[in-house]
């Protein structure tokens, strides 16, 4: 009987550790930054979900596909190389993100925001419209 209440210890101390070793190795894959290359205006510890809808967002805003700011792979050109800055087209995409950004930052964020990252007052549809070259604005005449 002393074995068998011995063995029962063990297994249920050995299922103890397993378990919170994978809660441990969720938690750290979950907190691990996602590894992606070359981003100098998007945090670093963004989301591979987040950075998929941002991009979709730019997507959208500009009218454009992926290829209109990221090169075609070198090894294989029916993918991308999204660390890749060989198209000028991804260096104005930052300038603009950082205008953005600091427009939001200094001019909306009425409520002194200790993360003014997330102002999204102004955004690329605000000029761009759905447009990669966005019409100039002429203002109406007076009367």
């Amino acid at each position: 009987m002393n074995n068998f209440i011995k063995n029962k210890r063990q297994t249920v101390l050995l299922g103890v550790f397993v378990f919170g070793l994978l809660v441990i190795t969720a938690s750290y894959k979950n907190a691990t930054p996602p590894g992606f290359k070359n981003l100098k205006v998007l945090p670093t510890t963004i989301s591979r979900d987040s950075l998929h809808d941002l991009m979709e967002g730019y997507s959208a805003a500009l009218g454009v596909k992926c290829g209109y700011c990221h090169a075609k792979s070198s090894s294989d050109p029916k993918r991308l190389d999204f660390a890749s800055d060989d198209v000028i087209q991804k260096t104005y995409a930052r300038h603009m993100i950082t205008m953005t950004q600091n427009i939001n930052k200094n001019e909306f964020n009425f409520e002194k925001s200790n993360r003014p990252d997330t102002i999204n007052i102004v955004t690329c549809g605000t000029c761009h419209r759905g447009n990669k070259d966005p019409e100039a604005f002429v203002a109406p005449e007076k009367d």
